[in-house]
């Protein structure tokens, strides 16, 4: 089974949110071709084009409850997720805005309204917060941060398997004293990005190709195996 074949995926080269939550495996082959079609099929797209409607409550709490799938070394969930509703992007706007003249008090009227657009785009954006404390010294804030991002790439694919499209943004706001506060997040607490979801408006292409496993694995002991198997340290 091809990518093309699977119920509710879109083909190679073409953008889409448009994956069948009915489409169920019903057997251990249909199970990987499933996951390969969502997974590949899988691609960002930004909040401008983003439209209601966004995920509902009870769409929102299930992609929340995969984000617990992910890896988590010593149980420590080092993750939070900060919803933003709409009667709040007000202040995230004004958050992104003071940040922006923090760094750069001649900014322009139009880069402030820039800023100050990027909190009211997607119709679900949630803030992503790495919590990087010292609940236990053994493991390393690194292997948290890995945490962080499979739980945020299991809200992604899950998402994208609901029909919607998601992306994710950060910039120099998220370091900022102010998002900081508004936030009220403890000095360990770092945000990282943000994630945002909702319909497709304008589906695109894809822009460029995806790496093929051979242009990042290696193997210990300098003998570098390509995926049919063959030594390519020999040609």
């Amino acid at each position: 089974m091809n990518r093309e074949s699977v119920a509710g995926f879109p083909a190679d080269g073409q953008e889409g949110s448009t994956a069948d939550p009915a489409a169920v495996p019903a057997s251990g082959t249909d199970t990987w071709d499933f996951a390969k079609a969502l997974i590949h099929s899988r691609q960002t797209v930004m909040p401008r084009r983003l439209r209601e409607p966004g995920p509902d409550a009870m769409q929102l709490r299930e992609l929340l409850a995969l984000a617990a799938a992910a890896p988590d070394h010593g149980q420590l969930t080092p993750w939070r997720f900060i919803v933003v509703p709409p009667a709040e992007r007000g202040r995230l706007a004004d958050a992104f805005a003071l940040a922006l003249t923090d760094r750069d008090p001649g900014a322009s009227d139009a880069q402030m309204v820039a800023a100050r657009e990027k909190a009211h785009r997607a119709p679900l954006l949630m803030v992503v917060v790495a919590c990087l404390g010292t609940r236990d010294p053994d493991i390393p804030a690194l292997e948290r941060l890995v945490s962080v991002g499979a739980a945020v790439q299991n809200i992604l694919l899950g998402a994208h398997a609901l029909g919607f499209g998601t992306g994710l943004t950060s910039g120099k706001a998220m370091a900022s004293t102010r998002l900081r506060a508004l936030l009220g997040l403890p000095q360990s607490d770092v945000p990282v990005c943000c994630i945002n979801i909702g319909t497709v408006a304008l589906h695109k292409p894809r822009q460029g190709k995806r790496p093929v496993p051979e242009a990042f694995t290696a193997t210990l002991g300098g003998v570098d195996v390509d995926v049919d198997g063959h030594d390519r340290s020999a040609s």
